[in-house]
């Protein structure tokens, strides 16, 4: 039964501590103001600029964090919605959407499309947003996979995009036999998410949209494109290899076939208009510069 517009609550989570980056801020708050304006309810969290980022048990930013993760879930219950558009921010801001959104469907698949697993642990990477999908699957850092009532079945993930695999993420998606479509069976079309879509007989799906899938050569508003690093700041790092409008086809070609219940957009840089946002906050009568 198609999701109706006024049951969808739009969630505006400009959270940035998750992957340590300010800018994610700005990015989140920027794709909030070009979407349409949304029929159903509104919630934005609140996220401060401030406060400790220091690793407190392997996680940076912990305590803001689950500050933020405890708003996101009570702005979720307070509505009850059939469905969430949720506007990031770091990856992290999946978290409690796909939580609620598995309990709420028994029949849910989730398509991820990044260029990365997201399911590191605080071992590996102090950074929160790199965990958030292993999190989703009851794999993590207590404190947040406490907001995780029901955990995501690993063969109920689908990963669109994800290329370059480290060792260690490998082993994790090997030893949970995940399914991943790499950038290069999708050169054709979306016909093999349809074919795992299919074969899943989900009739609600939940998306993942890391810009960062996008290929940096193409565009100039992802991580990979920041301009103030070095030429190697990202050596070693996955980068997308996809074209926008190959996701926008996928994403369209599975709504044709499912209800889509949760889609969250996450890390959307627009570097140049972070940087004129930044320089305008040192005006007077407009606030602190960031």
């Amino acid at each position: 039964m198609p999701i109706l517009p006024q049951d969808t609550l739009r969630l505006v989570m400009p959270q940035w501590q998750g992957g340590d980056e300010p800018a994610y801020r700005t990015g989140a708050l920027i794709l909030d103001a070009m979407l349409p304006q949304t029929a159903g309810p509104r919630e934005v969290i609140e996220v401060p600029l401030d406060g400790e980022r220091a690793p407190v048990d392997g996680i940076k930013s912990r305590a803001a964090l689950l500050t933020q993760l405890q708003a996101a879930e009570a702005a979720i219950r307070s509505h009850d919605p059939a469905a969430i558009l949720t506007v990031g921010g770091d990856c992290l801001v999946d978290l409690a959407p796909i939580a609620y959104l598995n309990e709420r469907y028994d029949d849910l698949a989730v398509i991820w499309v990044d260029a990365h697993p997201d399911i590191m642990n605080k071992s590996q990477f102090s950074h929160a947003h790199a965990h958030v999908l292993a999190m989703l699957m009851g794999d993590g850092d207590a404190d947040f996979t406490a907001a995780v009532k029901k955990p995501v079945d690993p063969a109920r993930v689908l990963y669109v995009g994800v290329n370059d695999l480290m060792a260690q993420e490998s082993a994790y998606l090997k030893d949970r036999d995940m399914t991943v479509i790499g950038p290069e069976a999708l050169a054709g079309g979306p016909a093999p998410v349809l074919e795992w879509l299919k074969a899943s007989g989900a009739r609600h799906v939940a998306v993942h949209f890391d810009v960062d899938v996008l290929d940096p050569a193409l565009r100039d508003d992802l991580l990979f494109n920041r301009p103030d690093v070095p030429a190697d700041a990202f050596e070693g790092v996955a980068t997308g290899k996809l074209e926008l409008s190959q996701v926008i086809e996928i994403l369209g070609a599975v709504a044709g076939e499912t209800d889509v219940v949760g889609l969250a957009i996450a890390e959307y840089l627009p570097w140049k208009l972070i940087s004129l946002s930044r320089s305008l906050s040192a005006l007077p009568l407009v606030g602190t510069a960031q």
